[in-house]
């Protein structure tokens, strides 16, 4: 899957571009081992020549997003994420944020909202899928 994302026609990589994964919640990674997000992100970042930083933690848990309308989605993510480990390295830069599944864009929008309060210069989302109503 992230040898398909690194396909995508994007800018070639620059300096100051670099990729960060949507952080998983603790309680899911631990149940399913890894964070799907961080493996399409490390394939795609190594295929593009583009840096992969962990910029992104989850502060809460939040419930899963699978039932909820848009409405409670974007409640549900409000606030949910804050600088992680190389939060330092998305100031200034272009950042690619890598999602596996796109669904009403809540999660992504509040994950860009975070990376611009960080200093990124801009955010763009790639995800692998768009799930459709």
């Amino acid at each position: 899957m992230g040898r398909e994302l690194a396909k995508i026609a994007l800018p070639p990589a620059e300096a100051s571009s670099v990729v960060v994964p949507v952080p998983t919640t603790a309680k899911r990674k631990r149940a399913r081992g890894y964070n799907q997000a961080e493996l399409l992100a490390a394939t795609f970042a190594a295929r593009t020549g583009r840096a992969l930083r962990h910029a992104l933690v989850r502060r809460s848990e939040g419930r899963s997003q699978t039932a909820l309308t848009p409405t409670e989605r974007r409640e549900n993510v409000r606030g949910v994420f804050a600088g992680g480990p190389a939060s330092g390295d998305v100031a200034g830069a272009r950042v690619l944020l890598v999602d596996d599944v796109l669904t009403t864009g809540s999660t992504a929008c509040e994950a860009a909202v975070t990376l611009a309060g960080l200093g990124a210069s801009s955010v763009t989302l790639v995800a692998f899928a768009r799930a459709l109503p």
